[in-house]
C-alpha cells in the first residue's frame, strides 16, 4: 500500500505555542494520530482523520463574519492600520502579457508605492510567473521585497508532478523566496486525499532550505466550508508555509468566512504542535476597508502573533493603491487626486 507522510520536521520558523483565542468558540480538531503526527499515513488513515475534523456552521461562520465586518479602529490608530497592510501586500501580475518591462515597473512599485511620501512601507512581496522571476529578483537585489512566483501549472494544477516540479524547479533558480503552488482540485474532489498530500510534500521538498511554500486551495472550487477545512489540514500535513484561498482567477475568492477558516485552522495546528503557519487572502480584497477587517479578524480569530508580514499576507495587488490613498488622507487630512498617485 502506498504511503504517504505528513508534515515534515518543522517550518523555516517557529513561534512558541500560545493560549488559543477565545474569541471564535469552534470544537477543537481531533489530536493527530501518531501515523499523521509521525513519517508516515496510509489513505485510510488520513480519510479516517480528515472526515473526522468538526463540521464547520456555516451559518456561526457566516454570523461571525458579519460581526467581525461591523467592527472599527480608533483614529489615531488608522494610519498605523494602514502601514501594516501595505507591508503585507503581495504585489502581484500574473498575465499573459505580463514584459519585463511591466514586471520592472511593479517591483519599483513594491519598493516605493509612494515615491512623495518616503515613509510609506515596502511591500512585502512581488508575485510573478516562473519565466519573469529573474527579471523581479534583479530589480528588488538588495532590498527586504521578497520575489515570489507561483508554480506547479497555476493556476489550473493540471498536469503531472514532472512538470509540476519543473515549473517550481524553474522559479527556484531563477531567485524565487517563495513558492506559490497551486493543489489538484480535481483529485481533492475525486476523494484522492493522499496524492494531493504527496504532492504537496514532493513541491516542499524541493523548496526545503530555499523558499518558503503557499499552498493555494482555490477555496471557490471546493464547494463547502467542510472541504476548505479539510484542504487546509492536507496543506498543514504537507508542510505548507502559508495556506492561501485563491488564485485570484476564481470567484468567489477571499472571502472573510473562508479566511477565518484558514485561520481556525493555523490556529489549531499550532496549538497541536508549536508550529506557527501563515495565511494569505488572494482576490477580492480591494479596499483598505476590507484589509482592516480581515486585520481585525486575524487577531480574533488566529490571534495578534499573526499582525505581521511573516505570518499574513494579502493577494490583492488593486489594494496597494487604495492603501496609498488612504494614507495620504490620514497624513494630510484630506483625499488626495487619485491622479496623483501612480494607480494601476
Amino acid at each position: 500500500m502506498t504511503t504517504y507522510a505528513a508534515r515534515p520536521d518543522q517550518a523555516p520558523e517557529t513561534a512558541p505555542a500560545a493560549p488559543p483565542s477565545t474569541a471564535t468558540a469552534t470544537p477543537a480538531p481531533p489530536a493527530l494520530p501518531s501515523h499523521l503526527a509521525g513519517a508516515t499515513a496510509d489513505e485510510a488513515t488520513l480519510r479516517r482523520f480528515l472526515f473526522g475534523l468538526p463540521a464547520v456552521d456555516p451559518v456561526g461562520l457566516e454570523q461571525r463574519s458579519a460581526t467581525l465586518a461591523t467592527r472599527s479602529i480608533k483614529k489615531a490608530s488608522k494610519l498605523a492600520a494602514i502601514d501594516l497592510a501595505i507591508s503585507m501586500v503581495d504585489l502581484t501580475t500574473l498575465e499573459g502579457a505580463d514584459t519585463p518591462g511591466k514586471v520592472r515597473n511593479l517591483a519599483r512599485k513594491a519598493l516605493a508605492p509612494d515615491p512623495a511620501r518616503p515613509g510609506t512601507p515596502q511591500v512585502a512581496a512581488v508575485c510573478v510567473y516562473p519565466d519573469r522571476v529573474a527579471t523581479a529578483a534583479d530589480e528588488l537585489a538588495g532590498s527586504d521585497v521578497k520575489v515570489a512566483s507561483v508554480a506547479t501549472a497555476f493556476p489550473s494544477g493540471r498536469s503531472s508532478l514532472e512538470v509540476k516540479l519543473a515549473d517550481t524547479r524553474l522559479a527556484l533558480e531563477s531567485g524565487a523566496d517563495e513558492i506559490d503552488m497551486v493543489i489538484d482540485r480535481g483529485a481533492f474532489l475525486a476523494g484522492q486525499y493522499g496524492l494531493v498530500l504527496e504532492q504537496i510534500r514532493a513541491v516542499k521538498a524541493e523548496c526545503a532550505g530555499r523558499a518558503r511554500l503557499k499552498v493555494i486551495l482555490e477555496t471557490g472550487e471546493l464547494a463547502t466550508y467542510d472541504n476548505v477545512r479539510r484542504a487546509c489540514w492536507l496543506a498543514l500535513l504537507g508542510g505548507g508555509d502559508f495556506l492561501k484561498t485563491s488564485t485570484g482567477k476564481v470567484n468567489p475568492a477571499a472571502t472573510l468566512p473562508l479566511v477565518q477558516v484558514l485561520l481556525q485552522a493555523v490556529r489549531d495546528w499550532r496549538d497541536q504542535t508549536g508550529q506557527q503557519v501563515a495565511v494569505k487572502p488572494a482576490g477580492g480584497i480591494r479596499t483598505t476597508k476590507d484589509a482592516i477587517r480581515h486585520l481585525v479578524a486575524v487577531n480574533e480569530v488566529a490571534g495578534p502573533e499573526w499582525l505581521d508580514p511573516h505570518w499574513f499576507r494579502f493577494g490583492a495587488s488593486s489594494l496597494l493603491d487604495d492603501l496609498v490613498l488612504q494614507r495620504r488622507a490620514q497624513l494630510d487630512g484630506h483625499y488626495a487626486d487619485p491622479d496623483t498617485v501612480a494607480l494601476d
